[in-house]
């Protein structure tokens, strides 16, 4: 097993930026010729054949992943030539954007993982001349051949040790506010989360109250609440930041911060005058901790199907039904809850939405309400909060509490908040790709075998550069879709986008970092386990990776390439 001595100090190639948006120029033609082919296929009269999208399912999916794939690039290029413009691009930074690129080339020219075992590649698309073209261009041909090399790795593995302790390895970009508010979350969390999360995983124990009020105290549940009503009124970027920190530390804590953010944009987006008064300011103080229950037994992302009723009695609604997958109803306050006020109804339009409050209850008597039962559901990993069956028997809610007192938009309303929901799970997905990255290294710099430290050996240093260069693409894409959103632009597409890969990118990182600790990380001893367990949800909630796909590949085909 052969040392990284004598490595060449600068593998960076030359013109890397310009090489990098000619790359980008290359894809989309690529990309726009694939686009040609599906659509002839699956929208041959310029809409969607339902039934043509559902027999080419695999190439519809595979195409959002090439689509996923050249954004990232872009986006990627995107900010290496910022920071070359403003003289801050570093080795660490260019070799990683290179790798990164060569790696994603390759992947386009040779198939395209959309999970461990299915990949899409260009003769599935009769696509064998186009992609002969796309290896051909120059600068693809130059990134794929050169960009990714053993010495590459090894001039990028001698940057990652000076990373410990730094919230990133490569250099984000950043403004100067969000690199303050990034310093003080990653303190924070590595104060008071990391020493703690792993046995309050190991006990399947709550996140507790005293670290649920220091967040509150932070401003983590008020972030992005309007400063009218009690909040601190930051965008969706500080929300990315706040997330990434948190979760990098215990996606636990990263995701309290998403029942709040749900729950206020819906209040902002569809709720009354008095409604967002009297909710707003206690959801941004944390005085109202809020769950989504919107998932029903056997219908998971058919939302359309949900089968909840809500009948209104006088002044009120009497709720029945079955909810399922609801995260943190124990200690909440406050429930968005979806269900059916119009029964003639089988599909969205029948839809509403509700806060309804609730009180906190115990282990022990987790639901004191009249008409509510709930029993947990046990899980792998995402504790922390914990995860409920929910029962619903002529549950009573006012009729104030109706979002905005319009029965039938409950859909609309939720559909709203995809976006923000979507890029928030991205940037939960950074922080747990991050976490394994960083527990990944210093266990490769720690452990010792054959009179060195495994991180010497090829093999090891090779997982860890490209976990850092693969952070580098979903972070890029997640914080542009968060720039997107903050700039009221619809950002749908790109927030899909980031949720996916960023997905992927987190569990590759765990399995790749639980690899490096060899035994040790099948022990449920070291955080590695805990980080593995947790980073296999994400391709599931907020969108399945699979209807992730379907949603995109059907926005982009459907729309004039």
């Amino acid at each position: 097993m052969d040392g990284m001595s004598g490595v060449k100090p600068d593998q960076v190639l030359d013109g890397l930026t310009g090489l990098l948006q000619d790359a980008v120029t290359a894809a989309d033609a690529f990309k726009s010729a694939l686009h040609a082919k599906v659509s002839v296929l699956l929208a041959p009269d310029g809409k969607i054949d339902r039934t043509a999208f559902s027999a080419h399912q695999h190439v519809a999916h595979g195409y959002a992943w090439i689509v996923t794939y050249v954004e990232t690039l872009r986006e990627t290029a995107n900010w290496a030539t910022r920071l070359e413009a403003d003289g801050k691009l570093g080795e660490i930074d260019a070799l990683l954007a290179q790798i990164l690129f060569s790696k994603y080339l390759a992947d386009l020219v040779g198939g395209v993982p959309m999970n461990q075992g299915e990949i899409i590649r260009a003769h599935e698309f009769d696509a064998l001349a186009e992609v002969d073209a796309l290896f051909e261009h120059v600068a693809v041909r130059t990134l794929i051949e050169k960009g990714l090399t053993p010495d590459t790795i090894a001039a990028a593995a001698t940057h990652l040790p000076d990373s410990l302790g730094r919230a990133t390895v490569e250099h984000t970009g950043e403004d100067e506010t969000m690199a303050m508010i990034r310093d003080q979350f990653r303190r924070y969390s590595d104060d008071r989360i990391v020493p703690h999360a792993h046995e309050w995983h190991l006990k399947n124990a709550y996140i507790p109250m005293d670290v649920v009020n220091e967040m509150a105290e932070l401003g983590v549940f008020g972030l992005t609440i309007p400063e009218e009503f009690g909040g601190l009124g930051m965008g969706k970027t500080a929300m990315c930041v706040v997330s990434e920190e948190l979760s990098r530390g215990y996606i636990g804590t990263g995701s309290l911060g998403t029942r709040s953010e749900i729950a206020a944009e819906l209040i902002l987006i569809g709720g009354t005058e008095a409604q967002k008064q009297k909710y707003l300011p206690a959801i941004a103080s944390g005085e109202i901790l809020p769950t989504a229950v919107f998932t029903e037994p056997n219908t998971g992302s058919d939302l359309g199907a949900l089968r909840t009723r809500a009948v209104k009695d006088s002044d009120t609604y009497k709720i029945t039904g079955n909810k399922t997958w609801i995260t943190h109803p124990v200690r909440a306050d406050l429930m968005t809850l979806l269900a059916r006020t119009d029964p003639q109804t089988s599909n969205f339009s029948g839809l509403s939405m509700f806060l309804a409050e609730k009180p906190r209850g115990t282990d022990e008597i987790p639901f004191p309400a009249d008409g509510m039962t709930g029993g947990e559901i046990e899980v792998l990993g995402y504790r922390g909060m914990k995860e409920y069956e929910i029962g619903f028997d002529e549950f009573k809610v006012p009729a104030a509490n109706l979002l905005g007192e319009t029965e039938g938009m409950g859909f609309k309303h939720l559909m709203a908040t995809f976006e923000s929901a979507r890029i928030q799970t991205a940037a939960r997905a950074v922080g747990v790709a991050q976490n394994a990255f960083e527990l990944g290294l210093r266990y490769a710099l720690d452990r010792n075998q054959f009179g060195q430290p495994i991180f010497n050996f090829p093999r090891v240093a090779n997982k860890l550069v490209l976990m850092a260069a693969e952070l580098v693409g979903i972070r890029q894409l997640t914080y542009f879709s968060a720039r997107q959103k903050d700039q009221d632009k619809r950002c749908d597409l790109e927030a899909g986008m980031a949720k996916l890969l960023a997905a992927r990118a987190a569990w590759a990182a765990a399995d790749n970092a639980l690899q490096i600790h060899g035994g040790n990380g099948f022990a449920l001893e070291y955080p590695i386990s805990r980080v593995l367990q947790d980073a296999r949800i994400l391709n599931i909630f907020e969108g399945a990776g699979e209807v992730q796909a379907m949603v995109i590949a059907r926005r982009v085909i459907s729309e004039p390439n």
